[in-house]
């Protein structure tokens, strides 16, 4: 589990074709030095297991399996020589929660549709509802947009957009500030949306069975 709080922005050192997936070694410093075959890290919003990492510095990476699955539903397989993402280890049991439950299961992908920008530097972004998770992102809710914790400031069911408000710091540590309009993002949805998403869903299922 992780809670969307980014602990480091490394980047893209290499990514190769394995099969029909790809191994990808990203450059990263402070959570190498902390990390142990096997483990999970989460990269742009999605969970990945460390396959092989060295901690010599300068020059500290670590390497994770990409499968086909997460391929086709990530913006992983998009990732080039140099790109940034955001990294962040699993929470430990005893570890302190400062964003919300976020598992590393990305739902859908989402475009940048719109970056409005206000004087005290934070920013607006629009992003298009993915027809995925639809009712699932709710004023004042949760939302993780490439693996950032993030509070939904708007919903626009008509136009299926929504909207969130970034302060300064979020920008300057995450790959957020670096977006540009038409840029995509991995999406996963609060996990207590998903959840009351999905009893409604089965539960008007059962009624329109005649099984209530």
């Amino acid at each position: 589990m992780f809670t969307g709080i980014v602990e480091e922005l490394g980047s893209i050192r290499s990514s190769r074709e394995q099969g029909d997936g790809r191994r990808i070694q990203i450059n990263a410093t402070d959570i190498v030095g902390d990390i142990s075959i096997g483990d999970s890290i989460s990269v742009n919003g999605c969970c990945l297991t460390v396959v092989a990492y060295e901690n010599k510095d300068p020059d500290s990476w670590f390497a994770a399996d990409v499968v086909p699955e997460s391929l086709s539903l990530t913006t992983l397989g998009d990732l080039k020589e140099k790109d940034p993402v955001n990294l962040e280890r699993s929470m430990p049991a005893d570890g302190r929660f400062g964003g919300h439950v976020v598992q590393g299961h990305v739902d859908a992908i989402s475009e940048v549709l719109e970056i409005l920008t206000h004087p005290d530097g934070s920013q607006r972004l629009t992003f298009q509802i993915p027809k995925d998770i639809v009712g699932q992102i709710v004023r004042k809710g949760s939302v993780a947009l490439d693996g950032v914790s993030l509070t939904v400031a708007s919903v626009n069911q008509n136009a299926e957009t929504f909207d969130i408000a970034v302060i300064p710091h979020t920008l300057e540590v995450t790959t957020l500030g670096q977006k540009t309009t038409g840029d995509q993002v991995n999406v996963e949805a609060d996990l207590f949306a998903r959840y009351v998403a999905g009893v409604i869903a089965n539960s008007s299922y059962t009624f329109d069975k005649g099984e209530s």
